[in-house]
């Protein structure tokens, strides 16, 4: 019996749960709310495989084996012309959360979104 997978925590949930190709066509690649964040943790964000694994709760192997799915689904889906949808998971939203992570009481990573925010910086 496999083990239970752990919730990873997300900051950020998209609006557009659906891109479609110019052509019509009805394949699609279906990412999840993980896949995505780590997408945009490492890719839009430029964080290094630590601290974006450290901000999802995971491993650095477990957020790399998540990247690099995210990544192959995503190049399918550009190069067959896929539709992308964006849907399900298991994930918690971090939004709730004051600080995205915290060392000594003050945020670890100046550069995240909710560094200004944290009364512990200010």
């Amino acid at each position: 019996m496999p083990r239970p997978r752990k919730c990873r925590l997300v900051g950020f949930v998209p609006d557009n749960p659906c891109f479609h190709p110019q052509l019509h066509n009805r394949d699609e690649v279906v990412l999840n709310i993980e896949e995505i964040e780590a997408i945009r943790l490492s890719d839009y964000l430029g964080m290094e495989q630590d601290s974006a694994a450290d901000s999802m709760n995971v491993s650095r192997g477990t957020f790399q084996r998540i990247i690099n799915t995210a990544r192959r689904k995503i190049a399918d889906a550009l190069i067959h012309g896929k539709i992308i949808r964006i849907e399900g998971g298991n994930y918690q939203l971090s939004a709730d959360k004051p600080c995205c992570r915290r060392i000594n009481g003050g945020c670890k990573r100046k550069g995240c979104e909710k560094f200004d925010e944290c009364e512990e910086n200010k």
